[in-house]
């Protein structure tokens, strides 16, 4: 079957770009993984518009509600795509079970994933004490200390998240100040078990079954640090999940694709994309759905045109 439109990818924009495409009634498809994107794993959000708070996992659920709802969309969950082929009628997408389907035009909505720190030992300890989920995994801390290296919103609400299970939770920061929302560095230097550092470096995890501390540099003295920990919790953002497009697309120096604001479309004629894939400047769960929205009004206009 020949889509004018699949949509590629689950979270706020995909789902939001499925909704508007129903509406519009294009013959689209969307195919995602899982639905709700990164946000899912988070405790509390209290910033999408509409909704005083929420986990991630509620958001997701009625973000994925809302998309069953429409009648004029095919939806595949569950599925991975292995490639994204140009041909003469637009695109080719395989998925990773073998199926081929072909769409006129594409949306690419993957969103980011876990920014590592690269340091040794993270990848010999990611799960025996290295984390990037806090609240998959803040249980496991109960009375034990813990680090969070990362200042920003992610690294803030990891530390929440672990404040009813560590006995200590040290928040490292590589730069001289938090960057995270002021409400929730509020929020966290209140707690007598927070205990932050900023201008500090990681350098190795080390341990032996499982993580036993980390060292750090001290970025104002030149000093090397020890911490005795039994968990570390890598929160310092996200990187675009660009692998898929990278040959068809143009990305920036931060492996971003490189988007008309106004348009949502790509260096590549016939692909928009939407959300934290993107060149944004600021990546939000409330930008991202109104990027998908943008992305899709104008593939509705494009399609108009065609027509006519």
């Amino acid at each position: 079957m020949l889509y004018d439109l699949i949509i590629i990818g689950g979270g706020p924009a995909g789902i939001a770009a499925g909704i508007y495409a129903s509406r519009k009634k294009i013959n689209s498809l969307i195919i995602s993984k899982d639905f709700g994107g990164q946000a899912v794993v988070s405790s509390k959000i209290e910033n999408i518009i509409g909704f005083k708070e929420i986990s991630g996992m509620e958001m997701a659920e009625v973000f994925e509600s809302h998309l069953r709802a429409q009648d004029n969309i095919d939806i595949k969950s569950g599925i991975l795509i292995s490639s994204i082929k140009e041909n003469a009628g637009g695109f080719e997408i395989e998925t990773s079970n073998g199926e081929k389907t072909q769409s006129k035009y594409i949306l690419i909505a993957l969103g980011s994933g876990y920014k590592k720190l690269n340091v040794p030992g993270e990848k010999e300890f990611e799960g025996k004490g290295v984390f990037y989920c806090p609240i998959c995994d803040a249980p496991l801390m109960k009375n034990k200390p813990v680090a969070v290296i990362g200042g920003g919103n992610s690294g803030l609400g990891a530390v929440r998240d672990l404040l009813p299970y560590a006995s200590e939770i040290f928040l490292l920061e590589c730069s001289d100040e938090l960057k995270g929302d002021q409400i929730l560095q509020d929020q966290i230097k209140k707690e007598e078990k927070v205990k932050i550092t900023a201008n500090a470096k990681v350098k190795e995890i080390f341990g032996d079954a499982f993580v036993k501390g980390l060292k750090y540099e001290d970025l104002n003295s030149g000093e090397e640090k020890i911490l005795n920990l039994a968990g570390i919790f890598i929160e310092i953002g996200y990187q675009p999940n660009t692998v898929l497009v990278k040959d068809l697309v143009k990305l920036n120096e931060k492996g971003e694709i490189i988007i008309n604001h106004q348009t949502m479309q790509t260096s590549k004629k016939g692909i928009w994309a939407a959300g934290d894939i993107t060149d944004n400047l600021y990546n939000q769960i409330n930008i991202a759905i109104g990027d998908g929205i943008k992305a899709v009004l104008n593939i509705y206009e494009t399609l108009k045109k065609e027509n006519q």
